[in-house]
């Protein structure tokens, strides 16, 4: 989820280049706490600085409703208190835009990896 439409598209070419599948985009923290109850994905990446309902809110709903739900934070926002806020509310794990494809690919990995463990 992100409201910029290019950062959801680099996203989504980064998983998909991964091998796995894109099942929704959301715009806003609405919109991906709806989605998630339709699709329920095995992971969402999740900006914090959105329109309508920011990340973190929609993360606790999410996480609320579904404690067992990965989120990745990914965020230009990368400040101490949002790593604590995002962490806290039971983000799988964070990361600070501009971010570099590797990174994005690490996390993803890491966070599929402890799912299964």
């Amino acid at each position: 989820m992100d409201d910029s439409r290019f950062a959801r598209e680099v996203v989504a070419e980064i998983v998909t280049d991964q091998g796995w599948s894109v099942v929704a985009q959301a715009q806003n923290g609405r919109e991906a706490v709806e989605m998630y109850r339709t699709y329920r994905p095995d992971l969402v990446v999740m900006d914090i600085n959105t329109p309508e309902m920011d990340g973190l809110a929609a993360l606790k709903q999410i996480k609320d409703q579904y404690p067992d739900a990965r989120v990745l934070m990914c965020t230009a926002l990368g400040t101490p208190d949002n790593l604590k806020s995002a962490l806290t509310l039971g983000a799988a794990d964070f990361i600070v835009k501009p971010f570099q494809r590797e990174r994005l690919v690490m996390a993803l990995q890491r966070i599929h990896q402890r799912a299964y463990l």
